[in-house]
């Protein structure tokens, strides 16, 4: 496994999952979040975030977390040999993205200027991982099957089986 796609709801341990195989098997970490937004929450023009994330899986080795399939499934599925799909229940994320946004933390898997915080967007985010499985998760996984039909596909349900999977890896060799 060198190239490893990440999907999931918010919450659902996409970026908690990539640090520990990053260090576990010693490959680079890709969080596209960062790669979005710019500071204050402000998307980017389109061609922008495209070569930002062409250029960070352009390397033989990367471990790639976050959904944005309609926008760069095309240029990390055809080069992934494996993708995890995190089914953790709803509720789980609702409470993590509560948990994280209430302690006002920075992350390191968000952009300078980029902090969660309790607003009227929050509200609106919070019905995204609401309603994830109902209304983002087939789209996401239509995408999927379109752009990556050849990759094998992980599903990890709860902190159990992530920790079981991780075990079960080899440790990076060192160099």
């Amino acid at each position: 496994m060198q190239r490893i796609v990440i999907l999931g709801n918010a919450g659902s341990g996409k970026s908690t999952l990539a640090r520990a195989l990053g260090q576990r098997l010693g490959l680079p970490v890709v969080h596209l979040d960062t790669l979005f937004w710019e500071p204050g929450w402000i998307e980017p023009e389109a061609d922008r975030f495209r070569a930002r994330v062409r250029a960070a899986v352009a390397s033989e080795t990367w471990i790639c977390e976050g959904n944005y399939a309609r926008r760069t499934f095309d240029l990390r599925l055809p080069r992934a040999d494996l993708i995890i799909w995190l089914d953790t229940p709803t509720a789980t994320c609702l409470r993590r993205v509560l948990v994280r946004s209430l302690s006002n933390r920075p992350r390191p898997d968000l952009p300078a200027g980029c902090r969660e915080k309790l607003d009227r967007s929050f509200l609106t985010f919070l019905k995204y991982v609401w309603t994830f499985d109902r209304d983002y998760r087939a789209g996401i996984e239509a995408a999927r099957s379109k752009q990556g039909p050849q990759v094998p596909v992980i599903h990890l349900r709860g902190t159990r089986q992530i920790e079981a999977y991780l075990n079960g890896l080899p440790a990076a060799s060192a160099a």
